[in-house]
């Protein structure tokens, strides 16, 4: 909830400095950046609170909706598995009306009206979100995921010296009578063993939180670690999306955009992925994942990290394709200047894409949900968007270095993608170098996904059945269900006495 309203204080001061002229930044040369004082700190402030609240909902949202689902129900894990699907169409559709209907609404209305519509809806959906409240499951609060995880390192790194027992037994854990042992317990595995010295427990000395910990928070940073290599091996397909995103504009810009008496604005181009994966999402819930749920007896159909791999290789051909399109675009333009392509040929590498995500997107947010510790989930769906937010990164950093090698190998002196004049410029070579890139990146993916152990179904059957779970309350469950519980447990242990 307050991430929302995080959210909303952005757009509304956004909006605000959009509507009023007196809020703009004053016309500026040779200046790095035109906005300074008041009306800069307002800007990267509305900025700010735009990401910090956009960034906590997209990490909180898959997490509190999937939580809802009980998984000792077999029918509701099938339901579980379909539901990132269905969040990733509303997200789809949510995102096509953005880059259509509030991107014609800015241009030909006013910025502000764009950005006022966001406003509104925002407000709307936060509303929805506040009434529900009252319905959701919530696991009760507890330790924050970042704490625990450093309460392990720290306790390790103090205990380095210390040897391992041979006897992982001897490794302290919560006793199930302890009246704090709330926690479900993770087996011990032999992976990354240095940290096991985290629950060492001293003789003659007291133990704090951050000097000894249990297996179990141990091996929730073990799982956290484990995933590591999966988000890394993700960056590279997020940073092609951002090419597209950007460069596709600018070629947009140069091609052919009516379809038929419509004018097609080049920021409205994103909208291709997004109409491939509204209709490609549907078919593969309905379609695929019945079909091979027959086949690998996988509850989605196929594990989340072989549809991760699919995306990967999606990604690949998308650049591939991309650098194909943008010869055919160059060449017709000098040749016909005034008869462009049409902007649709961009379709053929959005489409491809948009199939990409569909697979890498939906299948990291379930691959990180039901691999994490119920206490991390949040945590570990939001490597999702880290892995996003490094991709973008990584782009701006691919064209500055890119450029300045281009600059001094080639035989013009001029960098790949110099200047603002694509046809200038050889787009088609940066985009061919990231689909060897990706190439590559996905032979390191498939060592990392092999590498990878999945939690096994006993572990996890062994969690969900664990006594300890019980004892932590689900806020929003009847207390009548509550009551009905503790009678039957009384009635049977006075049956077996």
């Amino acid at each position: 909830m307050e991430v929302t309203a995080l959210q909303l204080q952005g757009l509304m001061l956004i909006t605000i400095q959009a509507r009023y002229p007196s809020l703009y930044p004053k016309p500026c040369n040779n200046k790095s950046s035109c906005m300074e004082g008041g009306i800069g700190v307002l800007f990267y402030t509305s900025l700010y609170l735009l990401a910090l609240g956009s960034g906590g909902m997209r990490g909180a949202l898959p997490a509190l909706g999937a939580d809802q689902f009980n998984r000792k129900d077999p029918e509701e894990t099938k339901a579980l598995a379909s539901y990132f699907n269905w969040l990733m169409l509303s997200t789809t559709i949510g995102s096509s009306v953005g880059v259509t209907g509030i991107v014609w609404v800015s241009i030909n209305m006013g910025w502000w009206k764009g950005f006022f519509i966001g406003l509104v809806t925002t407000f709307v959906g936060f509303v929805v979100l506040s009434l529900g409240k009252p319905f959701y499951r919530l696991q009760a609060p507890g330790d924050g995921p970042i704490i625990r995880v450093a309460q392990v390192i720290a306790a390790a790194f103090k205990n380095r010296k210390l040897v391992l027992p041979d006897d992982s037994d001897e490794l302290h854990e919560t006793n199930e009578e302890e009246v704090d042992s709330t926690e479900p317990k993770i087996a011990h595995t032999k992976q990354f063993r240095c940290l096991d010295k985290a629950a060492i427990l001293q003789g003659g000395c007291t133990p704090t939180a951050w000097t000894l910990c249990t297996v179990t928070q141990v091996e929730e940073v073990k799982v956290l670690t484990r995933m590591l290599p999966i988000i890394g091996s993700t960056i590279l397909m997020n940073t092609c999306s951002a090419q597209l995103q950007t460069f596709s504009v600018q070629q947009g810009n140069k091609m052919d955009k009516t379809l038929g008496s419509l004018q097609v604005p080049a920021p409205s181009i994103p909208v291709i992925p997004f109409v491939f994966m509204s209709i490609l999402l549907p078919v593969y819930e309905f379609v695929f994942v019945p079909f091979a749920r027959k086949i690998t007896k996988q509850p989605s159909g196929i594990k989340q990290l072989q549809r991760v791999g699919v995306g990967l290789v999606l990604s690949a051909m998308s650049m591939a394709v991309a650098g194909m399109v943008e010869v055919r675009r160059k060449n017709q333009s000098r040749k016909s200047p005034l008869k462009p392509i049409s902007l649709f040929w961009l379709s053929f590498q959005y489409g491809i894409v948009g199939i990409a995500e569909m697979f890498t997107l939906v299948g990291l947010l379930e691959f990180f949900y039901k691999e994490a510790p119920d206490r991390m989930r949040s945590l570990s769906t939001s490597f999702t968007w880290i892995s996003f937010s490094f991709g973008y990164f990584l782009s701006s950093v691919f064209v500055s270095v890119i450029n300045a090698v281009t600059k001094r190998i080639s035989p013009s002196k001029q960098g790949w993608l110099h200047g603002d004049v694509l046809d200038q410029n050889n787009l088609q070579h940066f985009y061919w170098f990231l689909a060897i890139l990706n190439c590559l990146n996905f032979f390191n993916y498939l060592y990392w996904a092999s590498w990878y152990k999945y939690r096994t179904e006993d572990a996890v059957e062994a969690e969900l059945q664990s006594p300890s779970l019980n004892v932590v309350p689900l806020l929003g469950e009847a207390q009548e269900d509550v009551s009905k519980t503790i009678s039957e447990a009384a009635s049977v242990e006075t049956q077996r006495r």
